[in-house]
């Protein structure tokens, strides 16, 4: 059996030995219902509120501003359509939502469902080459053109396929300058194993995490919630969470998140110059040995430390990728929303990639527990694959 080099942990990030660890021991012993009032509900309820201290204290905020809930998706329609929700119940008016080209794909869809139920007006902030929104051209609209009213402003802190960082902590400074009320909301998913989750926090009205980008369990996520902001509930039910997500909580869940994100908090110096190295390595050693590659991301521009896009010329992503996964290599097209998709990308279509281009672009993405030969291995796979598809052609 070949052995498998494991390079797309912006997918998903294998879970991590010491958060199984601690699932484990939550159903080591009888766990009931948080809201019960025998030993076992008493102890449920114990886990979970510690570890939503646990949630509060990486990302700097109060426990009561953490709602758990399924994962990065629920928590990005939580974000926009609970926010919009509050604001029509609470005041009437109609909101503008506005979001980046390049967003996840959950929280393009919860604008565009917004638009489509008319709870907001749906607005698109264009980005450069590089796929960064354009601040000057922000600014510009935010005090020229966008009407009055509520705003909420979508705008993630790194890109899910490129890594490419965005200025999320200005963006949130004009719009609080310019429209004081108005809300600004980041989807930090793909951000989090790598950056300090605190500043960011500090900086935006709604911050949304997902467990299992970070070494915890698939199923459990996060939308932090900052006072006085108010979301509206999805779910309807019991009231849990303050009667902002209702249904039982997966307290194993949360307890392997707050697990996973403490763990990252830790290990994040030593994690973002290991894989940096170790992604440098990968990006200058398959730059030098294919021909016709380029690195989607100009140099310069702010990536995560583990993410390498590239454009391979004449070649079928789709193809490449089932031939380096027949191979034991593991990347993907994109994101991991799309996969499957023959069409570009709507980042790389955002950013201007030209189509030929885009049909061979390829993500590698590297995480805490990449190893060395894990690099070494896509370093001879990789261009031999290559190599193979265009003979064939």
């Amino acid at each position: 059996m070949l052995p498998l080099t494991y390079l797309d942990h912006a997918a998903t990030t294998p879970l991590l030995p010491e958060v199984a660890q601690a699932m484990a021991a939550v159903h080591a012993e009888p766990l009931g219902n948080p809201t019960g009032s025998h030993p076992a509900g008493q102890r449920a309820r114990r886990l979970l509120e510690e570890a939503r201290d646990q949630v509060a204290a990486v990302v700097g905020g109060a426990p009561a501003d953490v709602i758990f809930t399924s994962g990065g998706t629920e928590s990005a329609n939580l974000a926009v359509l609970g926010t919009m929700r509050a604001i029509v119940a609470a005041t009437g008016a109609r909101p503008v939502v506005a979001h980046s080209a390049v967003e996840h794909p959950a929280v393009l869809e919860s604008c565009r469902a917004a638009g489509l139920e008319n709870l907001a007006e749906v607005h698109v902030l264009g980005v450069d080459g590089a796929g960064v929104v354009d601040l000057a051209a922000f600014e510009e609209w935010l005090t020229a053109t966008v009407p009055d009213g509520p705003l909420l402003v979508a705008l993630m802190a790194a890109n899910n396929e490129t890594g490419v960082c965005q200025p999320v902590a200005r963006a949130a400074e004009l719009v609080h300058q310019h429209r004081p009320g108005a809300l600004v909301f980041s989807d930090a998913v793909q951000a989090a194993p790598f950056i300090d989750l605190a500043p960011l926090a500090a900086t935006v009205d709604l911050l949304s995490l997902s467990a299992h980008k970070v070494g915890g369990p698939v199923g459990t996520g996060v939308l932090v919630v900052r006072p006085p902001t108010t979301v509206a509930p999805l779910l309807h039910g019991g009231g849990q969470e303050r009667e902002r997500r209702s249904g039982t909580q997966d307290v194993a869940g949360a307890v392997g998140l707050a697990t996973a994100l403490g763990l990252a908090a830790a290990g994040r110096a030593a994690a973002v110059a290991r894989v940096t190295g170790l992604r440098d390595r990968l990006a200058d050693g398959l730059t030098s040995r294919i021909d016709g590659v380029h690195r989607t991301v100009p140099p310069g521009v702010a990536t995560l430390p583990g993410h390498l896009h590239l454009c391979l010329e004449g070649i079928e992503r789709e193809e490449l990728l089932v031939v380096l996964g027949r191979d034991g290599v593991c990347a993907s097209g994109g994101s991991s929303c799309a996969s499957g998709a023959l069409e570009p990308s709507h980042v790389l279509m955002a950013m201007g990639v030209p189509d030929e281009l885009a049909r061979g672009a390829v993500r590698f993405s590297l995480g805490a527990g990449t190893t060395e030969e894990e690099v070494a291995r896509a370093l001879v796979v990789v261009p031999e694959v290559v190599a193979s598809l265009r003979r064939a052609v």
